[in-house]
């Protein structure tokens, strides 16, 4: 009986927080999004200090004015690719609809579709549905309210970095038992430690990808190539699905833009060799085992998360595991949790 009720305690524990998680989705997001954008500051300034020679003599501050200056650089690409881009983007827009019809038609006409009495009908229709104009101007205008979002996160990452001088003497003096204060200090430190690396390291990774998915696509000619390489940078960090969209945005855009098949397949082959060789072999090499998070769980905490935050939380989704898969390794009750979320069962 006792199992039982604690089951439905926590079974109703676990919904009353995932509607506080949904209802409260415009103030957690930027919040928890400013805390990661702090790891990745942290990360970066303690990978900066690592590096041999120099690294030890640059002074802490600079360290860190560097890391801010890398993740502002990376936004501000950003926000001026979409601004510089949104015009020509719009005038080219009827162009590639056009494209878009032409490969349709020789797709049909090497494949014997044409002879079928309904596809010219059904060719109409469909491209009477799709109007390439609007699809750019909604994407373009979701693109300006990430951007305000940027805005908000950078405000809380910033309070948070002044809140990070007083942080361990309030942890200090959050119990009078100095064994529990170390054993929270240990279980802070190890999550600062795991993630602010993780982070770091992604996002120079990330940085490493979408150089070399620019040139990639520079050497075929792809239109608004630095634009489609930072989207990739940034969409390595969600797990699996980040990669199969750096592919596939990109090859769309060649889809409008190129007639033959040829380029398209050897645009996308060679992207795909570039996630493979970085991901399969450059990312476990340099990251190693550093979150001991499994697969599956990574994968279903992308489901969930993707659920509750949209967009956001696909990108937060293995900080935020991460971070419960330590906690719950420190009590009792959690711990079995802990041992399924992780890769190895060590916790």
């Amino acid at each position: 009986m006792d199992k039982l009720r604690a089951a439905v305690h926590g079974t109703v524990l676990l919904l009353i927080i995932g509607w506080v998680l949904t209802a409260g989705k415009e103030i957690f997001v930027p919040a928890v999004l400013g805390a990661v954008v702090v790891y990745v500051i942290v990360g970066l300034a303690q990978v900066l200090g690592r590096l041999p020679g120099i690294g030890p003599k640059l002074p802490l501050q600079l360290r860190y004015l560097f890391s801010i200056a890398v993740i502002g650089l990376a936004f501000f690409l950003l926000a001026y690719l979409i601004m510089a881009n949104k015009e020509r983007a719009l005038a080219l827009a009827p162009h590639y609809q056009q494209s878009l019809l032409a490969a349709i038609q020789q797709f049909a006409a090497r494949f014997g579709f044409e002879t079928e009495p309904t596809w010219t009908t059904l060719r109409q229709e469909l491209m009477a549905r799709i109007d390439l104009q609007r699809l750019f101007t909604a994407v373009l205008a979701s693109a300006g309210s990430i951007l305000v979002t940027f805005v908000v996160v950078m405000l809380y990452a910033t309070f948070l970095l002044v809140e990070r001088r007083s942080f361990d003497a309030k942890l200090a003096r959050m119990s009078d038992d100095p064994k529990q204060v170390a054993h929270i200090r240990e279980i802070i430190g190890t999550i600062n430690r795991r993630i602010g690396s993780y982070l770091a390291l992604k996002t120079l990774l990330s940085i490493l990808l979408g150089a070399v998915s620019w040139a990639v696509m520079r050497l075929y000619g792809l239109d608004f190539a630095p634009l489609w390489a930072v989207l990739t940078a940034f969409l390595n960090f969600v797990p699996y699905v980040g990669s199969v969209l750096g592919v596939l945005l990109p090859a769309l855009m060649a889809v409008v833009q190129f007639q033959e098949l040829g380029p398209i397949l050897t645009l996308v082959l060679a992207l795909t060799a570039v996630q493979f060789v970085i991901g399969n072999f450059l990312d476990p090499y340099v990251m190693g085992n550093s979150l001991n998070l499994s697969p599956f769980a990574i994968l279903i905490s992308l489901a969930v998360w993707s659920e509750l935050w949209g967009i956001p939380g696909a990108f937060l989704a293995v900080p935020i595991t991460a971070i419960m898969t330590i906690v719950f390794s420190e009590f009792p009750g959690t711990r079995q949790v802990a041992v399924l979320l992780s890769k190895n069962g060590e916790v």
